[in-house]
């Protein structure tokens, strides 16, 4: 069907949602995933209500907006990725698409995604909002994983394109690790890790805080945010890494300034150790969670270990990384050579125990890093939904309202994907 409107994708995470056209590089919006609602309704009073019943369904923020709104509460109707609270996830996609896409839904095929492990029910309650509320004609939930291995292939030539491999997905509130075989999840093996974006955030404040004075106390949070942003990287050996700021400070110690938002004065922190010990988290989560030790890239090695054992050569080949918090610099080589180093030394182990009879074949472990790794499943949701087969495995208005809402527990994997 040409002349055909592109799809509109949007992706809610915990931290932000992406929002944009399928068919478009990058996503029109990144807003943060909060909704400020007015907070007037008190217990009792039903007759108040009733007066100005009508106008407060639209009055509500979201975005960075949401933040500056006063008289309002903010909310997240997202936690850990799954949807929390779904009368504000609708009112939520309500501003998405009227305000910020300024589409009109009834026009756009939608493709929303999901995390891993996202119950069918969640699938039939975002149906029922779009084909009831927004009155879309077709719509397909894609998973996440699934979209970050296909925002890969950027970086990859045409016969390289695979949907096996492992993602890496770090955004604000949680890291996933997620097989996928043949554009299928295989969710017996994913693996939750409770550290990231917003860990890192705050063990930098806490290093910030032990050390430096001046920084007024309610903007600790937002500098330490810039600092992580701005020159954070990912450093091979710690040891070697302290000791180069003890010999050359001034070479590798930067600063950060700013303003006071109460009195207006400039304020300026020395950005020290922090610049490798915020990421290192990752690799030594114990710096900050004394609860959970387990470095990233021993988890992905033991995913991986947890997988069929014919998947397991092409999943080391492809490990793939997704979301804000993998940006750091030198992310992928650290993670790469840490999971091969433990891969070699289980190699070693057992060519020792055959006493040399057995000599295994080297595991190629390939860690792949892009341009679009940031919004890597927004990405990826923009390439498929542009390709024609989409609108062929898109769940229709007219077979929602014949079936219902189950229609929309399966997401067939689509062709042009694999």
């Amino acid at each position: 069907m040409a002349g055909r409107l592109p799809a509109c994708v949007i992706d809610v995470g915990t931290g932000y949602t992406k929002l944009g056209f399928a068919g478009n590089r990058e996503p029109q919006f990144i807003i943060p995933s909060a909704i400020a609602i007015k907070e007037s309704a008190r217990v009792g009073d039903t007759n108040t209500r009733r007066v100005t019943k009508g106008v407060e369904d639209l009055d509500f923020f979201i975005g960075d907006e949401a933040f500056d709104a006063t008289g309002y509460s903010v909310k997240y109707p997202v936690r850990h990725g799954l949807v929390e609270d779904w009368d504000l996830m609708e009112r939520f996609l309500e501003q998405c698409i009227f305000k910020y896409l300024r589409a009109e839904p009834e026009d756009h095929h939608f493709l929303l995604t999901e995390p891993p492990l996202n119950t069918p029910e969640n699938r039939e309650y975002t149906a029922e909002i779009m084909f009831e509320t927004f009155n879309v004609p077709g719509l397909y939930i894609a998973v996440q994983a699934v979209l970050a291995l296909a925002a890969s292939w950027a970086s990859r030539p045409v016969e390289e394109r695979t949907l096996t491999g492992i993602v890496v997905d770090s955004g604000d509130g949680v890291t996933h690790v997620i097989p996928v075989a043949e554009g299928y999840v295989i969710g017996s093996c994913i693996k939750h890790i409770p550290i990231a974006g917003r860990n890192i955030t705050s063990f930098i404040q806490s290093l910030l805080r032990e050390r430096e004075v001046g920084i007024p106390p309610e903007q600790s949070l937002e500098t330490a945010k810039a600092i992580k942003e701005k020159h954070c990287y990912i450093c091979p050996d710690i040891a070697k890494e302290f000791a180069k700021y003890d010999a050359e400070p001034s070479k590798w110690i930067r600063s950060y300034s700013s303003t006071n938002a109460v009195t207006k004065q400039p304020f300026t922190v020395d950005v020290g150790y922090e610049r490798f010990l915020g990421p290192e988290i990752f690799f030594h989560p114990e710096f900050s969670n004394p609860d959970f030790t387990t470095p990233l890239s021993e988890i992905v090695d033991n995913v991986i270990q947890n997988c069929p054992i014919d998947v397991r050569r092409p999943l080391y080949h492809n490990i793939v990384l997704s979301g804000g918090s993998t940006m750091f610099k030198d992310f992928g080589r650290r993670l790469q050579r840490d999971i091969k180093r433990s891969v070699d030394t289980r190699l070693r182990i057992s060519e020792n125990l055959s006493e040399g009879r057995i000599k295994p074949k080297p595991i190629d472990v390939q860690v792949i890093t892009h341009h679009m790794q940031r919004y890597a499943v927004w990405f990826g949701g923009s390439m498929l939904a542009s390709t024609p087969e989409f609108y062929q495995v898109c769940h229709t208005k007219a077979a929602y309202e014949e079936y219902g809402p189950g229609i929309c527990r399966h997401n067939p994997v689509f062709g042009t994907m694999t």
